[in-house]
This record gives C-alpha cells, structure tokens and sequence, in this order.
C-alpha cells in the first residue's frame, strides 16, 4: 500500500499503513522570499506550479508527500480566450488590463495585491452571444484523448490522480463579475439560466469524452471560490435549483467510471452550501479554510454525519508564529483526523509570512502524531 491507496483509504473510512502530508501549493511570493533567504537556488526557484517536478521537490524538502490539487482535465473555458492586452496606461502608473476572460482590471506593475475588477465584456444578451457564446462551442481539441488514454494505465501510480472537472458557477461570476452576476438573475433570468446551462453542458461533454478514453482517476475534483467570510456569493435557494442538478449529472457520469470521492474546492463560509453539494454526491469539502470563522470538519460531521469527508482545515497562520503554535495545531487537527475521513492540508496556498524552519517542524510534527 502506497500514497495512493493510503489517501483514498482514509476517505473511505478504511485502515490504511502510513497518513500522507499533503499541502496546497505556493503563492509566488513566497518562492522568491525562500530564494532571498537561501532556502532555494535561482533554478529551485523557477518552474513552480502545481505539482510541476520543481514544485514536487520543494514540497518533499519540507515534508510533504504531496499537492493535493493533483488533477488533470480537458479546456472548458473559453476556446480562444480574449487577448491579454493593456488597454490603457494611466498618468499614475495603473493599467487598465483585459484578461483571457474578459475581465478588466486596475493593475499597476510590481504591486502583490488582487487587483480590482472595473469593467467586464460580458454585460449582456449581446456580449454574450457575440462575444462568449462562440468561444464555448464543444471542439474535438478540448480533450487531447491520446494523452487520456495514456492515463488508462495507472499501475505503479504513486499519488492519487484527480479529474478536474471545472466550475459550474465560480467561473461564470468571473465573467460578469460579482454585482453583474447577481443583478442579472433578477434582469435577464432566461439569460442567467443559458450562461450556466450552456457552459455546464459543454463541461460535462468534456469530461464524458475524457472519461471514455478509459483514463482512470482516483477522485473529482470542481473550483468553484463562491463564497466569503459572512457566506455565499449566490442565493443558496437559486444555487439548489440552478446548479444542483448539473453537480448530480458530474457524480452519476463520475459514479460510472469507478470514482465517488469527489472534492470541491471553495474559500469561505461554506455552510449553507454544504447541503447542496452532499445532495447532489459532492462528498469532500476543500480547503476548509479556518480563517476568522474557525472553519472545521467537526460541526459538519455532526450534522451531516460521515457522508461529508473534508482535506484541508489547517490553519496556515501558524506557520508565522513558532513551534508552540504549529504544536497546538498538530494536536487540534489530530482531535479532528480521529473522526475519520479527513485529511489535514493547509487551508490556502503558503503565503510569504511562512517561516521554512516552521513548515519543516509542522510536517514532522504531524507525521509522528498520526503514525
């Protein structure tokens, strides 16, 4: 039994040989203060992104086995995505910044901040049909089906793979942007209900041709980020009706090809939204994010039982304080290993405030408390 089967043996409720320690990748900001620190040379420090061999290595020097965001997928987005293009340059230094979405940002060169959303493409019925319904047609290049097939043989995999399956209502709030994406249910529902049901369709004609290639996955995983501090970014009532039925259409497509752990992953105050996913067979929440809320598996577990599984749940804070914090971690999320069905993880990627010594104490802390 090796990472793979000890992972998916753990969210089955199953004895398993050996807890991995997994993470959630890095933000850049904090590669290039581990590379002024000497931690990492100019070469370790480049070529970093999920579960790429550099980051792979920089995660198995600070103890971890691996990046749980370990998925692969075909395009759903848009096909082509807009030109990246600076629109404007203003006298203060700011650009003005579409994205491959369609997204215009306030952006100004060297800062590390998000940048603020100030216009978006998509705005309307015409936006929409002249802009991005054209850039969301099925084509056969969305799925590279030689490399899926490659997949098919999984013997002597080593770490559990994912299927990415995409977003249902995260990405589409992208486009419009927050306020857009509300407003619009009340100004154009009609229009609202083909956004989503035009992308979540070619999403789940995407995965069913990678999924026919015979590729095997160990878990489903979706991006969604649609929900803040205080809670959801959507009405739970119109997410239920809406979107619901398109996650329960994933899990019985996903159910057929042998995988029924499927994860989600979403910031926040999940809570009013847990419901749904468990309605409709999303069984494994992500990251938890422990934030001002104290987010934890353990109130879910009592509510909902063992049908909701969790990774993530580690308050990444602490690797800024000492070893007396990352302590008082490690035994608080062991409390929760216990219920079974979790896998501590931090619960966003590493920020620059993270102390190299602090990782590298809080994943052998954690590996002998849950050996």
């Amino acid at each position: 039994m090796g990472l793979r089967e000890d992972t998916m043996a753990i969210l089955h409720y199953q004895p398993y040989r050996k807890f991995p320690i997994v993470h959630f990748g890095f933000w850049g900001e904090t590669i290039e203060k581990w590379q002024r620190e000497g931690h990492l040379t100019a070469d370790e420090a480049t070529r970093i992104w999920d579960n790429s061999p550099n980051e792979q290595r920089l995660g198995e020097r600070l103890g971890f086995d691996y990046n749980w965001t370990s998925t692969v997928g075909g395009t759903t987005g848009l096909l082509p995505p807009f030109e990246e293009k600076v629109l404007e340059v203003l006298p203060d230094g700011y650009r003005k910044v579409r994205t491959g979405n369609g997204v215009i940002l306030l952006d100004k060169p060297g800062t590390t901040s998000i940048p603020p959303e100030i216009d978006h493409v998509l705005k309307d019925r015409d936006s929409w049909e002249k802009e991005f319904l054209p850039r969301l047609q099925w084509a056969e290049e969305r799925v590279d089906r030689a490399a899926f097939a490659a997949l098919a043989d999984d013997t002597g995999r080593e770490r559990p793979l994912g299927f990415m399956c995409g977003s249902l209502y995260g990405t589409y709030r992208d486009w419009l942007g927050l306020e857009n994406a509300c407003y619009l249910q009340a100004d154009d529902e009609d229009l609202f209900i083909e956004i989503l049901d035009t992308f979540a369709a070619l999403q789940l004609k995407v995965a069913e041709t990678a999924l026919a290639t015979g590729a095997r996955f160990d878990y489903g995983h979706f991006w969604e980020d649609i929900c803040f501090k205080s809670g959801p970014l959507v009405s739970p009532e119109v997410f239920r009706e809406r979107v619901g039925p398109w996650y329960r259409k994933f899990a019985e497509l996903l159910g057929r090809h042998g995988i029924d752990i499927i994860s989600l992953d979403c910031d926040g105050l999940i809570d009013q939204l847990i419901p749904i996913w468990l309605e409709n067979g999303i069984n494994t929440m992500f990251p938890i994010e422990v934030g001002t809320w104290e987010a934890s598996l353990e109130p879910w577990r009592k509510k909902y039982g063992r049908a909701v599984r969790g990774v993530g749940g580690m308050n990444k804070r602490v690797f800024s304080y000492d070893y007396a914090a990352v302590d008082a971690e490690v035994e608080r999320l062991r409390r929760v290993v216990d219920l079974g069905g979790f896998i501590p993880c931090p619960d966003h990627r590493i920020a620059p405030d993270a102390k190299w010594e602090n990782i590298q104490y809080y994943t052998e802390r954690l590996r002998r408390a849950l050996s």
